[in-house]
Formats: C-alpha cells, structure tokens, sequence
C-alpha cells in the first residue's frame, strides 16, 4: 500500500495539482490587491469619497470611527464594504481563470491531430455507383471488384 501510495504522489498529476493550487492563491491574493487598492479607490472617490472597504454595519447598536476598531472591539457587524471588495475579486478572478481555460482549450484542440478516417465506401469502376469498400461484387451491374 505503501508503495502504491509513493507512486500515486509521484505520479506528475498530484505535483501538477499542487502548484496549480499555489498559484492559484498567489493569484488570487494579487487580484485581491488590484481590487482593493486601485479599483475600489476610484470608484469610492466617484461615488463621493467613500471608502468602501470600511463600510459596515455594527449589530450591537454602538458607533465606531472605523473598520479596525470595530474589530479591536470585537464586535458583530455586518461588513458590507469586504463582502463587495470580495464579490469583485471573485468576479474577477473568475473571469481570468475563464480566459485562461478557454485559451487552453483552444490551444488544446490546435494540438490534437487530426485522425484519418479510412473510407467506408468506392465507386465502382464500371457503373459509377458508390459501394461499400469491403464488396466483392457491384450490386448495381454485377461487376467484379
């Protein structure tokens, strides 16, 4: 079992398997900053300078000046500006990884060769009509294949 086991991991498809899920959290921590940090900036300048990620609602009824010290207090809240931050990243994300995969497949379906089918039919040198190429006999004018 053991052994078993050993190939299993050294077969390519688990390694392959690991680093795309490196990457894939590399990636998405890249697009959570490009998120965060230049495009939520803008858009919360042109919506009148709000700053989305710091948009929350405190559930204990009591105000705080920010994200952090909502936090710090650990008190329940309802933070609207990370759940858009990351509705935007995941949209994002998705449609990269999208782009990605129909870029593969298309790259993928360029490499496959084509196969040769092998003819079903003949034309039968006498009569012209189209036969099957495994008959002995046209059976349209009787002519020996």
């Amino acid at each position: 079992m053991f052994s078993e086991f050993k190939k299993f991991l050294i077969t390519g498809n688990v390694v392959d398997m690991a680093v795309g899920f490196i990457f894939g959290a590399a990636f998405a921590t890249v697009v959570k900053s490009l998120v965060s940090n230049i495009i939520m900036p803008p858009i919360g300048l042109l919506m009148g300078g709000v700053d989305f990620s710091s948009l929350f609602i405190a559930l204990d009824g009591k105000e705080y000046p920010s994200l952090s010290a909502l936090d710090a207090a650990g008190a329940p809240a309802i933070k609207l500006g990370v759940f858009v931050n990351d509705v935007i990243s995941f949209t994002i994300l998705g449609f990269v990884m999208f782009l990605m995969v129909k870029g593969y497949n298309k790259l993928k379906a360029k490499e496959e060769p084509a196969v040769a089918s092998a003819p079903i039919s003949k034309v039968c040198p006498e009569c012209a009509m189209e036969i099957p190429v495994a008959a002995k006999i046209c059976p349209y004018c009787n002519h020996l294949q």
